[in-house]
């Protein structure tokens, strides 16, 4: 049976669901991203994240502060200095059916309040399946090329970057500030000679064109990049001293005008059918085009439109992914292993007999859960026809990109006649401990916590990554070595390592891949982060449920870490005054702030964190530039129906002017919003007295 359509759920469900969801698409993310062993397919991933969205879209109360339509990420590898992005480079919503590009431009339509009838236009691409790249240009120079890391922060590869006979070293006649943005690849004819080359010499041969491209431009030594045949296409632009064009085909044209290589097969379509006939005539050429894609890219052409539309956290409004469709391949599933993550999720993991899937090897794929397993979804309802999975079957395996693929079906007519079912654990196989499966939650998780020697790992590898701490020197590698060492048990270990181990130096310099200078970088690199952002901290604690956006969230409504923790210790009952200001934030749920007050509060899980942050200098969140703004810090609710703009543009207007906009009417409220059938909320607004605006009184107050 199909999973319950979101028609037919009821608050409940949605709830639970949409806190699975959140689960599932944080290990993916945390696999795939930090710890560089993906778990899940590109299908997959885009089907959690496409229900998730449809749940939120029937209900937009329940969204949670680390609702997985707020991440977007890919970590910055220890060998490179960072750049840090001065325009963040987002990641792309996807589609997958014709009715999701139909969907798409009413959505633009709605948001837009145009009409059908009115004119609108959009550019086709092809999607290229390479690795994206940011080049900086000043006064006409190349002086920095960045990856797209997490968005926010990339490598700097310039070195790299210069030796690509496709990105021009100057531009004449370009603006004093030029970002250039597109994708860095391998021809399939370059790829082949490549591997042949590899092959040779006994060197490392690559699965696909793109992991070829990437591992090339991540060369450290420029040298060897320099060898290696890489191309790139331009398709975007980040900062700019002054706009390229008026639309985003006449900018497109004028960096091919630049000397920039730009896909011949974009083109300019008015409407969903053009969009669509565009998709079937690049589909069609796939296999002829000499270069992977793997679906084609829509964007609004009117760049001034595209400034109305803006960004939502992780994604532009304005431009969305239309995927082509994954790929099949059979083969044997040998074993099924279980791996402990930082919650404690008992993840099942298929070993298969290896396949070549799409061009690529693939030998492991992920079986979710012990629903799946079993041939059930989360409901009870039966998949697959209800068939369960078993070692030694005959399996379908389901894969897009470049991900570990999942496990889709099963050929019972080749099921091995001793085949038993799978029994999964009922206690964690790292500690012992009981794997318990709490009522609503599709994982069975181990209850040992600190005890559990994977939990304390992976807690400890989260708290160095990219978004927490981000300790150079101090990655996934170094934390198990000095972890199975017993040099660090706990985050506040970590610095206390040079106290501990500095001055007898000799311990550390002497060990593989240690010098007496790294090992001395690596203490300097500890130091440089005892002086940490609010929002990093928070994320850092690996709190169930608080992901990076809900961190920051929580770091912009508390400020500082007196006023974060005062207010988790005063909301310990989950009832009071600190309990419903911490419900207020919009975006913040029950079950985010359950999970953030218990983790708070829990006596030996708080001793941690008090000896941590005995270490730190815990800096406040960061304010948007507000200077001159009417409305900066105060507490601004929406309610009833606004005529001028959309509820989610006066949400993004009001933050940007260093707002805090809340769901709910308090006494802390500072104004309220009011359009037509406000009710209840406006009713309570004028109970306690409060400031009561109508759109144009708002749009008046903040200049229009």
């Amino acid at each position: 049976m199909a999973e319950k359509s979101t028609a037919d759920l009821d608050e409940e469900e949605a709830r639970a669901e949409l806190a699975h969801l959140a689960e599932q698409l944080s290990r993916a993310n945390r696999a795939y991203h930090t710890e560089d062993a993906p778990e899940i397919s590109d299908a997959d991933y885009d089907r959690l994240k496409r229900r998730n969205a449809e749940i939120e879209a029937r209900f937009p109360h329940l969204k949670r502060s680390d609702s997985p339509s707020d991440q977007v990420g890919a970590p910055v590898s220890d060998g490179f200095a960072k750049v840090r992005h001065v325009v963040r480079m987002m990641s792309l919503s996807n589609a997958f059916e014709d009715e999701d590009i139909t969907d798409f431009d009413t959505s633009i339509r709605r948001y837009l309040g145009l009409g059908e009838g009115d004119p609108l236009s959009y550019t086709a691409e092809p999607k290229i399946d390479g690795l994206s790249l940011s080049l900086r240009y000043e006064r006409g120079q190349l002086v920095q090329a960045a990856t797209r890391g997490d968005g926010a922060e990339g490598e700097n590869v310039t070195a790299n970057a210069r030796t690509i006979d496709d990105i021009p070293q100057s531009i004449p006649d370009a603006p004093d500030i030029l970002e250039i943005r597109g994708e860095v690849y391998m021809s399939h004819a370059d790829f082949a000679e490549l591997n042949e080359r590899q092959a040779a010499k006994g060197g490392k041969t690559f699965a696909n064109p793109r992991n070829a491209a990437a591992g090339s431009l991540r060369q450290l030594d420029s040298s060897i990049t320099k060898d290696r045949p890489l191309r790139f296409f331009a398709y975007s632009w980040g900062e700019l001293s002054e706009p390229l064009a008026d639309t985003q085909a006449n900018a497109i044209a004028r960096l091919a005008q630049m000397g920039f290589q730009t896909n011949p097969l974009t083109a300019v379509c008015d409407g969903p059918a053009e969009m669509l006939a565009q998709y079937r005539a690049i589909e069609t050429q796939r296999a002829t085009l000499g270069y992977d894609i793997d679906g084609v890219v829509y964007k609004v052409n009117d760049l001034a439109l595209q400034g109305r539309l803006g960004f939502r956290s992780t994604t532009p409004r304005w431009a969305i992914a239309h995927k082509f469709p994954a790929e099949l391949a059979w083969t044997r599933l040998e074993a099924i292993d279980i791996q402990v993550g930082r919650t404690g999720a008992l993840s099942p993991v298929a070993r298969l007999a290896p396949v070549t899937v799409g061009g690529v090897v693939v030998s492991n794929a992920t079986l979710h859960n012990e629903d799946y397993i079993a041939g059930r979804d989360s409901s009870g309802s039966e998949i697959r026809g209800g068939k369960d999975i078993r070692v030694g079957d005959w399996v379908q395996v389901y894969r897009a990109g470049d991900v570990i693929p999942k496990v889709a079906d099963v050929d019972l007519s080749q099921r091995p006649a001793d085949a038993q079912p799978y029994s999964f654990p009922k206690a964690c196989p790292e500690c012992g401990s009981d794997a318990i499966r709490e009522e609503g939650d599709a994982v069975r998780r181990c209850s040992g916590g600190l005890i559990c020697p994977a939990q304390a790992v992976e807690k400890l590898k989260h708290f160095v990554s990219r978004a927490a701490f981000d300790i150079e020197g101090l990655g996934s590698r170094q934390v198990e070595q000095f972890y199975q060492d017993g040099w660090i048990a706990e985050p506040a270990d970590i610095f206390t390592l040079k106290e501990r181990y500095g001055q007898g130096l000799q311990q550390l310099k002497n060990r593989e891949g240690w010098g007496e200078k790294s090992a001395n970088n690596l203490f300097d690199a500890i130091d440089e982060r005892r002086r940490i952002g609010l929002g990093r901290l928070i994320f850092a604690l690996g709190i169930r449920h608080v992901g990076e956006q809900a961190s920051n969230l929580l770091a912009r409504h508390y400020g500082s870490w007196d006023a974060f923790e005062t207010a988790m210790r005063d909301a310990d009952a989950m009832e009071g005054t600190a309990w419903d200001d911490l419900l207020a934030i919009d975006g913040v749920g029950t079950v985010l702030a359950t999970s953030l007050v218990s983790a708070m509060n829990q006596d030996a899980e708080r001793a941690s964190i008090d000896r941590l942050v005995a270490h730190l200098d815990v800096q406040e969140a960061e304010r948007p530039s507000t200077d001159g703004s009417p409305v900066a810090g105060k507490t601004v609710v929406f309610t009833g129906t606004l005529e001028k703009m959309t509820r989610a543009e006066a949400k993004a207007r009001a933050e940007a002017l260093g707002a805090k906009v809340s769901g709910s009417v308090s006494s802390k409220t500072d104004i309220v919003v009011a359009g037509p059938g406000a009710g209840s909320k406006e009713k309570k607004a004028r109970d306690l007295g409060l400031t009561i605006l109508d759109e144009d009184g708002w749009l008046e107050l903040i200049g229009g």
